[in-house]
């Protein structure tokens, strides 16, 4: 939570210095002598696309997230930098549960059979990941019979799906909003327009340009922000409906291992 407020405070610098950075070309364009020139629109096209070219990446997006109306833009990015920091949270802790399940249940079923449950016990609880958190709940229960094994895997198989799916609420509030909040600076920008048109009692490109500008760019961002947090929702509920592939597969095993055992 602290470095997401450092983030957001650093943001807030940023577009602050570069409002006065605008301001101040502004004052030095109105300060500076105006010559006569007979092809004025083609001179000041030429030296827009020039200053484009010659734009960092960052600062011309800058310049369209000012344009849009920071206040309007700042709500779809907030939800686009809260959605993502979940996202990366959730991808860090399901690549940390990984583990090779084939040499894991291999490595306890040979210490089952040589050292004994308590050793495999041991084993499970010095291993991380699901599936060995499973397992170590199936054997600590193995001397209240089969069924008792069986009923913990299950239960504590879905606790653990439980862990691995939560903050996926969070993430999907972030895609609705979004796309909803981005569309609500277009209503604005809409109405800004509207009202140009009244004051200037006339319709023309100049007069509603700036309004219809503000509703673009608020759409086009949280737009954007609903499609990367969309692929990265997916992507982890692909990594998670594939451990709990595995851990439904282990828990069987381990059952057929245990009944092996205890027939010995």
């Amino acid at each position: 939570m602290k470095k997401l407020f450092l983030v957001l405070a650093a943001a807030t610098l940023s577009f602050g210095a570069a409002y006065a950075q605008e301001a101040n070309d502004e004052a030095a364009a109105q300060q500076a002598p105006v010559e006569q020139v007979v092809d004025a629109p083609a001179e000041e096209a030429d030296a827009e696309e020039a200053e484009l070219q010659g734009e960092p990446m960052h600062f011309a997006l800058l310049k369209k997230f000012l344009e849009g109306g920071w206040g309007w833009m700042l709500l779809p990015l907030v939800c686009l930098i809260l959605g993502m920091a979940i996202a990366v949270e959730r991808i860090l802790f399901l690549a940390l549960s990984k583990i090779n399940t084939k040499k894991f249940i291999a490595r306890v079923e040979e210490i089952l059979n040589t050292d004994g449950v308590e050793a495999a016990k041991e084993y499970c609880r010095n291993t991380r990941g699901p599936v060995a958190s499973i397992f170590y709940q199936g054997l600590m229960r193995y001397d209240q019979g089969l069924e008792s094994v069986e009923k913990a895997v299950v239960s504590y198989g879905s606790v653990k799906q439980g862990e691995m799916e939560s903050g996926l609420s969070w993430i999907s509030l972030c895609i609705a909003l979004a796309p909803s909040l981005g569309f609500m600076g277009t209503v604005v920008g809409m109405i800004q327009a509207f009202d140009d048109i009244q004051a200037q009692a006339t319709i023309s490109p100049a007069v509603v340009a700036g309004g219809i500008k503000v509703a673009l760019l608020t759409t086009m961002l949280g737009l954007i922000a609903a499609v990367i947090l969309q692929i990265f929702f997916n992507y982890i509920l692909a990594q998670i409906e594939a451990q709990v592939v595995k851990m439904e597969d282990s828990s069987i095993t381990l059952i057929d291992m245990l009944t092996a055992y205890n027939k010995r």
